[in-house]
């Protein structure tokens, strides 16, 4: 059975040292009937760490550390997610958990031609998902938490910087899906309704490259989370490090 695991910020990583928790942490550990003695797992900045719990009750626990974890779930490249903005903002809730469990590194929420933007809207909602996002890497024991960026034109794309940039299209385009190599990749797919005919020819001679998912037509909650299910198998077929 894995260990519960909380993201804390980043402090001297001295054995024996007392983390407080806070109360938040303080309610999830209650929740999970844990009692002081127990075994956690706490990421402080870039470091894990196993630590017991010394002390808790209803708003306040203290945790001490007792050795650093050495191991590695992070993928072997940057794997950068311009996500569309959806119309219905809740889209974006259910898209974070698997997309964080999958490895994404970069949430990066795009405002395409379709995605009936309101800024005042995504803002308020920006601090949901920092804490959707924190809670998927606990769930998946992740080593890092992506970096949630703030929105940004579909014009941006254009010139977006990664070796590999893959455009999930619905389309037939007569080509074969690129190769998959081990620097970062950087993707994205369209809100509903679809890229339109102008944003795709622009991301093709921007150096997009278009990725076929099937021959069905998926979801825009869908087609992110299959992408990089199908990187993730890709990446499982190398041997590790």
């Amino acid at each position: 059975m894995s260990l519960p695991r909380l993201f804390l910020d980043a402090l001297p990583n001295l054995e024996g040292h007392l983390v407080p928790l806070g109360p938040e942490a303080a309610r999830h550990l209650k929740a999970l009937r844990l009692k002081p003695g127990a075994a956690l797992e706490l990421v402080l900045g870039d470091s894990a760490w196993t630590a017991d719990l010394a002390a808790l009750d209803r708003d306040r626990a203290l945790a001490r550390l007792v050795a650093p974890l050495r191991e590695e779930r992070e993928p072997p490249m940057e794997l950068q997610a311009c996500l569309p903005l959806p119309a219905q903002l809740s889209l974006f809730d259910e898209w974070l958990p698997p997309l964080v469990e999958l490895g994404a590194t970069i949430i990066q929420p795009v405002v395409y031609q379709r995605s009936e933007f309101d800024g005042a809207k995504t803002a308020a909602r920006l601090e949901r998902w920092a804490r959707i996002i924190q809670s998927a890497c606990e769930q998946s024991h992740r080593n890092r938490l992506p970096e949630l960026r703030p929105p940004m034109p579909f014009a941006a794309l254009l010139t977006w910087k990664a070796p590999q940039k893959w455009v999930a299209y619905e389309l037939a385009t007569g080509q074969a899906n690129p190769a998959l190599g081990l620097a970062d990749l950087a993707f994205t797919s369209g809100p509903e309704g679809g890229i339109t005919d102008e944003e795709f020819a622009a991301l093709a001679a921007a150096g997009w490259q278009p990725v076929s998912l099937g021959r069905s037509i998926l979801r825009a909650v869908t087609a992110p989370v299959a992408l990089l299910g199908a990187v993730q198998f890709e990446l499982g077929r190398a041997p590790r490090p």
